[in-house]
């Protein structure tokens, strides 16, 4: 059903896990895809041990090339971007296969799984749920024992992995933004992308339940000053976009598709701040 693609950046213990995650708790067979970014720790000799399809790069080219070479390779309709720091639940294909089938008709549409986090960042879209913060005293057991009562209601805003997109519109969009290399804020501008060409549909399925591990890449590489780059390629901010635009955190009213945010009062004057920020420089 799914082209699933996962870059890695030397996170053997990590990788491991996801994929053995997709290979027990998958409802269907799907195609995985791994981007190796140097694979110095051994990662690269062990999915080709595997028989994991993969590409790969000499040196770490981050996100938004390794998923862009990555997606090259899909085969199936959907293609699942997820990161290399997840554990999927049972079941969590089967959740998204169900709302697709209300997705609307020219596929333009974002969905999200659900993140169950151990540490609470304040996040309105995920669960927080301690099973182990590394790999090392990860409570798989205790987590798929746990798994039915950690479901959620569905939320509007999916932009954070694992999003699943049709494949028409990730090629017709260009895929993730490579200005925005190694990666920060590539997330919140791949969803611009899609209200661009006129995508209301961003869902993010409560009964689709992945562990996060949080930051176990994003955390070594040098980041990219994403939110600036976000706001001088868009002229508003990442937190106006995901407040007004995307209504983030909320839950759905019934329509799947966000209408239109009215300019006026609160929103007037944030976008009226991005305007002064972005001259600013």
């Amino acid at each position: 059903m799914f082209s699933i693609i996962i870059p890695t950046w030397n996170n053997l213990p990590y990788l491991r896990l996801v994929i053995k995650s997709l290979r027990r708790h998958s409802t269907h067979q799907h195609q995985i895809i791994v981007h190796v970014n140097d694979g110095s720790d051994g990662t690269l000799a062990w999915v080709r041990d595997e028989g994991i399809e993969h590409t790969a790069s000499p040196d770490n080219i981050g996100i938004c090339h390794a998923v862009n070479i990555a997606a090259a390779r899909a085969t199936q309709d959907y293609i699942v971007y997820m990161n290399d720091d997840m554990y999927c639940c049972p079941g969590w294909d089967d959740a998204l296969i169900k709302r697709l089938a209300q997705m609307p008709a020219d596929n333009l549409f974002m969905l999200s799984g659900t993140m169950i986090e151990p540490v609470d960042t304040g996040n309105p879209c995920v669960v927080v749920s301690d099973f182990g913060r590394d790999a090392q005293v990860f409570r798989a057991e205790e987590l798929v024992a746990a798994t039915p009562g950690l479901a959620r209601a569905d939320w509007r805003g999916a932009t954070w992995p694992p999003t699943l997109v049709h494949r028409d519109w990730w090629f017709k969009l260009g895929g993730y933004s490579s200005e925005l290399s190694p990666g920060m804020s590539s997330d919140n501008d791949f969803s611009m992308k899609l209200w661009d060409a006129g995508c209301r549909v961003f869902v993010g399925v409560g009964d689709s339940l992945v562990y996060h591990f949080q930051q176990k890449s994003t955390g070594k590489v040098v980041k990219n000053d994403g939110r600036r780059q976000f706001l001088n390629k868009w002229g508003i901010t990442q937190a106006t976009f995901d407040r007004y635009y995307l209504r983030r955190g909320t839950a759905l009213d019934g329509a799947l598709a966000v209408g239109e945010p009215e300019r006026t009062g609160r929103l007037k004057r944030a976008l009226l701040k991005s305007r002064i920020k972005r001259a600013l420089g």
